[in-house]
């Protein structure tokens, strides 16, 4: 079985690493997304000073492990916890595209036929084709966080702030519901690939995965919800669901005839 899927990520990245659309998704956007927060911890480092009014003006609740900091450090937690979902969208995003055109684009290419006629179950071919596309974007959500860590100390954050970041809250997001939420998210992509004949209503249709998550980070700016670990912990039982009933969903209603009959 694993032999079979190992078959199937390697077919995949052969044809998707020739993309150099692809390979500028994975390396920018880890990049841009990296950037952004480092750039607003730079600057808010230089008016921590002016901050100790602002804070007052915080609820409570969204100030996570301030005790004993000063009022610009709990500025800055505040502010950076907004960029974690950045860091949630990487893994999402980025295998999306690989995704959606995973089956669509092998039946326009003609080389779906081939591949349904092997011995390969459809377990094993969803498993390949959902790796092939999320463990690029796993490992590079994973590389930029790692960057992100090294480079706190160099703009001058405080021991404060990079002991919050590399907590357990940032540590939960990025490590685990990172790659849940890239599970879910591609086999979503891979399930609107199958039922479609065109490779960019598959990519249009499927960007529909986001809404999710921006909706969290709206409701977070609003003061609806608090992302600490305790939300974390909910989410990553409630992901972990949705990954294993949206696997069994796919399998069972993946069916090879229809697809090579329907699809003209």
């Amino acid at each position: 079985m694993m032999s079979h899927i190992r078959t199937i990520i390697d077919k995949e990245w052969s044809e998707v690493f020739k993309n150099r659309m692809v390979i500028f998704t994975i390396i920018l956007m880890p990049l841009l997304f990296t950037a952004l927060p480092l750039v607003m911890l730079g600057v808010m480092g230089g008016v921590t000073g002016e901050m100790e009014g602002a804070v007052a003006d915080v609820p409570q609740g969204f100030l996570p492990a301030c005790d004993g900091l000063s009022a610009g450090d709990c500025m800055q937690i505040y502010l950076v916890n907004e960029f974690l979902i950045l860091f949630m969208l990487m893994p999402v995003i980025i295998p999306v595209t690989i995704a959606a055109y995973s089956i669509v684009g092998e039946k326009t290419t003609r080389s779906l036929e081939p591949l349904l006629a092997t011995p390969i179950t459809t377990v094993e071919l969803l498993a390949g084709k959902s790796l092939a596309a999320a463990i690029p974007a796993i490992l590079a959500s994973w590389v930029s966080f790692g960057l992100f860590l090294i480079l706190l100390p160099v703009i001058g954050a405080s021991k404060g702030v990079i002991s919050y970041i590399a907590g357990p809250t940032w540590l939960l997001a990025v490590l685990v519901i990172g790659p849940l939420m890239s599970i879910a998210a591609v086999n979503f992509a891979i399930y609107i690939s199958s039922r479609v004949n065109d490779p960019r209503v598959a990519e249009q249709i499927s960007a529909v995965i986001i809404v999710p998550i921006m909706l969290i980070l709206f409701a977070q700016l609003a003061g609806l919800i608090t992302i600490n670990v305790t939300f974390m912990i909910i989410a990553i039982i409630i992901l972990a669901l949705i990954d294993v009933g949206m696997m069994y969903l796919g399998a069972s209603i993946f069916d090879r005839e229809s697809i090579l009959t329907r699809w003209k």
